[in-house]
């Protein structure tokens, strides 16, 4: 597969997205969120694929939408924008969406669009030296990528407020003092214990953990009654499936499972 703003490969069950055009800080234009799609199309579609990794080459992650790009469009600027949105917004949903895991190692600068997509991550860690801003309002734009949605559940409404509107600039710390991350590790090592991380998901029980993403996915929505009756359905199917049987039988057998 041939793709011109991104790296990606499938190895050990562990899908790699790298988003590959670090001389400009990684920006999303048609090709990028594009391709974002149609990488986002495999990974749900692949039954071999158990955990994704997303991140990127450099030291920017992503800068957000290529703004030097939107100036050229003139009276294209309205359609083509809502086209951009509608791309990356697809990817995002089957990203969410999707059994597998999805992992995402925030390597350098996230602003923007960048910011939205480090957030829809199931397990996200950041490079000591990251930094994440909204950035949208600078340059007269409103939030895209999922961020008005995630943001707030995230770090509650005053934070995401401040955050939107005044482009507060947070270090990896903070952005994991204010519940952004998953953990903060040095830049050296982010790439190594963010495949780590896939690799352990990639070994663990592949029907449960889909569940475990559609649970939380649809607890933000749900009363109290309506989740304790998707969790009892769900969780009976999972003790009668094969990988349900063998973690009840390794925990009684006083040994680690090996999922299918």
């Amino acid at each position: 597969m041939s793709f011109k703003s991104l790296e990606f490969k499938v190895e050990n069950s562990i899908a790699q997205i790298v988003l590959n055009r670090p001389d400009i800080g990684n920006p999303m234009d048609g090709d990028s969120v594009s391709e974002l799609e149609r990488v986002a199309h495999i990974c749900d579609n692949d039954p071999n694929i158990r955990a994704v990794l997303l991140t990127a080459n450099g030291k920017v992650f992503c800068v957000g939408g290529d703004l030097r790009m939107f100036k050229t469009l003139g009276d294209r600027t309205s359609v083509q924008l809502k086209i951009f949105a509608d791309q990356l917004h697809k990817a995002i949903s089957i990203f969410a969406r999707m059994d597998a895991p999805l992992v995402i190692a925030v390597n350098g600068f996230a602003a923007g669009g960048g910011f939205s997509l480090s957030m829809i991550g199931d397990y996200v860690l950041a490079a000591e030296s990251a930094k994440f801003t909204m950035a949208y309002t600078k340059a007269g734009l409103s939030p895209d990528g999922s961020s008005t949605y995630f943001l707030p559940r995230l770090v509650g409404m005053r934070r995401a407020q401040e955050l939107a509107l005044a482009n507060r600039v947070l270090s990896a710390k903070e952005a994991m003092d204010w519940g952004l991350l998953t953990r903060v590790v040095p830049d050296e090592k982010l790439r190594e214990e963010a495949l780590a991380v896939c690799a352990s998901l990639a070994q663990g029980p592949k029907h449960a953990q889909a569940v475990v993403k559609k649970l939380l996915f649809c607890s933000l929505r749900n009363g109290l009654e309506e989740q304790m009756e998707i969790e009892g359905r769900e969780i009976a199917r999972a003790a009668a499936s094969p990988d349900g049987q063998e973690g009840i039988r390794a925990f009684i057998e006083k040994r680690a499972p090996k999922f299918d």
